[in-house]
């Protein structure tokens, strides 16, 4: 089992950034992948990024190209930067490790996108 807490949401008027940070409670160097999803108001949860424990990416259409997900194994933490941030990018974000049937969600962070 991994617990995941994730940190660094709130609210960030449009074209701006946000990092966002998920902390293990153990190891991640064996885990893969890793992963960013959000759910936005009443709409169901979709992917944003992955990252795999080889350091491969994969990104959603809609945040490729402004949004960057990585890894620090050594601190057991997972990151998404975010940047030309727009309205509907406003959502909760959530870590998630592991593929199902062992798949681990943190309670997540919210990230509103507003002037």
């Amino acid at each position: 089992q991994v617990q995941l807490v994730e940190s660094g949401g709130g609210l960030v008027q449009p074209g701006g950034s946000l990092r966002l940070s998920c902390a293990a409670s153990r190891s991640i160097f064996s885990i893969s992948p890793m992963g960013w999803y959000r759910q936005a108001p009443e709409k169901e949860r979709e992917l944003v990024a992955t990252i795999t424990a080889y350091g491969r990416s994969h990104y959603a259409d809609s945040v490729k190209g402004r949004f960057t997900i990585s890894r620090a194994d050594v601190v057991n933490t997972v990151y998404l930067q975010m940047t030309s941030l727009k309205p509907e990018d406003t959502a909760v974000y959530y870590c998630s490790a592991g593929t199902e049937p062992s798949r681990y969600w943190g309670q997540g962070t919210h990230v509103t996108v507003s002037s």
